[in-house]
């Protein structure tokens, strides 16, 4: 690590969320981690960061270190938890997010919902999810009624070495350092003396409310500040979208979108290409940031 962060535990709601910070104390640019993802993986990115920002980068709630949530988990929470976190971190400007995945959905949702809440908005490879029917929910409700009746055991591992190995067959592109540096983010010795996965294992039952991507749309339509996307260029997850993925689709719902594409890079490119889109990110945020808050 080229930047030591800081750590902190704030009160969101009714739960404590872990909070690492990064350079000096201001308004600072917020980083929102992705699915079974935690704030550490943003280290590759502010390492690669030309300029010494302020950041911060939140457990979202029932992953990393941040509190579970007891009666599970579901979308509106993110939201209601990133307002909170707002007040806390930047209560009278507005803020600049990056969000990755899940969490690059987060930031354009709200910015769609409190505009005069957002500078601008860097999603990485937060594309949403595929579209989906009223004839699924039967199917998807059945399963969630079967999975509520136990929390489900996340598998453990015999070492950070092991859990290396399994992420970086998931994700190829990682170099070795990387993989062990992502095990460690994500996992914890245990007093069996096994590595077990930080995450509430509860975020793997499947979600009875079905996602409705007309709505996401409704919300992106809505934003005021400027995006800035970044798409892998092999990235497995935009395909999945099929004419929803397209450039000509974003920049369709989100007005104004600048769109670049990272190549060699795939879905968790804030890891795999933090050099290349590091100063993309920087030239954006320094465009859209008043001489106050560019250190």
């Amino acid at each position: 690590m080229l930047r030591a962060a800081r750590h902190e535990s704030v009160r969101l709601r009714t739960l404590e969320a872990h909070v690492r910070r990064w350079g000096p104390e201001a308004p600072p640019v917020v980083l929102l981690h992705g699915f079974q993802d935690t704030g550490d993986t943003f280290q590759f990115m502010v390492d690669a960061f030309d300029r010494d920002w302020p950041l911060a980068a939140p457990d979202w709630r029932g992953f990393g270190r941040s509190e579970w949530a007891r009666e599970g988990y579901w979308f509106p929470d993110y939201l209601a938890d990133l307002d909170a976190l707002l007040d806390l971190l930047s209560p009278q400007e507005p803020v600049r997010l990056i969000g990755h995945s899940m969490g690059g959905n987060i930031a354009c949702m709200f910015a769609g919902l409190k505009p005069h809440r957002v500078r601008c908005v860097v999603n990485l490879e937060g594309f949403g999810l595929p579209r989906t029917s009223a004839e699924e929910a039967p199917a998807r409700l059945r399963n969630w009624l079967d999975q509520v009746r136990a929390v489900p055991a996340l598998k453990s591992y015999e070492s950070f070495e092991q859990l290396a190995s399994v992420i970086r067959h998931r994700y190829p592109r990682f170099s070795l350092v990387q993989a062990r540096f992502v095990a460690e983010a994500w996992g914890r010795v245990e007093a069996d003396g096994r590595v077990h996965l930080l995450g509430d294992s509860r975020h793997r039952w499947i979600n009875p409310v079905l996602y409705r991507r007309e709505e996401a749309e409704a919300c992106w339509r809505a934003i005021r500040a400027p995006v800035l996307m970044l798409k892998g260029q092999e990235s497995e997850f935009v395909t999945r979208l099929g004419a929803d993925g397209t450039d000509d689709a974003f920049r369709a719902q989100v007005r104004g979108i600048e769109i670049a594409h990272v190549a060699g890079a795939g879905h968790m490119l804030h890891i795999e290409k933090a050099a290349e889109i590091a100063p993309l990110i920087e030239t954006f945020l320094l465009a859209h940031s008043p001489p106050s808050l560019c250190p």
